[in-house]
């Protein structure tokens, strides 16, 4: 129980800054734009669902593949982070759509077609687990199981446990997302989701230069 409530508390405390719930159900929210009530639960649901079953893979085999693939933490950093940067810019610069329509539980089948294709990408990696979220649980499934071929169970139950808990409030702040904001003024809300935007490209930037001073430091050491 030691282990487990250990790895619980490293996990959830870990990866919930990374995730932003609040923080990642605002960019959600302008990606998705103007839709009926129930598309955000159905969305929020799926996203949730595929968050866990995401990390859970990486818990699992993440330090394997990136093994498998010759991948490095400081290469993968330095490639997630380009991609949320581009991201954060492409939605710091869009230009406001125009005043919504009022909505109706009739939906566009191409629409939500598309959105559903969005999924994983990019709903789920990389703005919901980006790729600090891969590194953190490379690291924690790292820890979990230095007790060589009899890795600590109850740490991985642990930081699978995290997992769930925070994709269930991924779930209420995505299923919820339009009334959290639905008493903003829509200048407002193009204001917070423009600092949100610029938030994304600097957390872009600063997992870029993290794997970049991680190279540079193995490029001096090896000099």
């Amino acid at each position: 129980m030691a282990s487990f409530a250990k790895f619980l508390g490293l996990s959830f405390s870990a990866l919930l800054p990374l995730i932003n719930p609040l923080g990642s159900a605002l960019i959600f929210l302008g990606l998705v734009g103007n839709a009926p009530h129930f598309v955000y639960r159905q969305l929020a649901r799926k996203i949730a669902i595929s968050t866990v079953l995401f990390l859970a893979a990486i818990e699992l085999a993440g330090t394997a593949m990136l093994s498998f693939f010759g991948i490095s933490l400081p290469v993968m950093e330095v490639s997630g982070g380009l991609v949320l940067a581009a991201m954060g810019w492409n939605l710091l610069n869009r230009q406001d759509a125009e005043a919504p329509k009022e909505k109706t539980e009739n939906v566009d089948s191409g629409a939500f077609g598309s959105l559903q294709q969005k999924i994983f990408y990019p709903f789920t990696f990389p703005i919901t687990a980006g790729p600090g979220c891969i590194v953190v649980m490379v690291t924690l499934s790292a820890h979990a199981s230095v007790k060589g071929i009899f890795p600590d169970i109850a740490g991985h139950i642990g930081i699978m446990v995290a997992v769930v808990l925070l994709s269930i409030v991924v779930y209420f702040c995505y299923a919820y997302a339009p009334a959290i904001t639905a008493r903003i003024s829509p200048q407002t809300a193009h204001g917070v989701l423009r600092v949100i935007a610029f938030v994304l490209l600097c957390i872009g930037v600063q997992i870029t230069w993290n794997g970049v001073e991680s190279m540079l430091k193995t490029v001096l050491n090896l000099s």
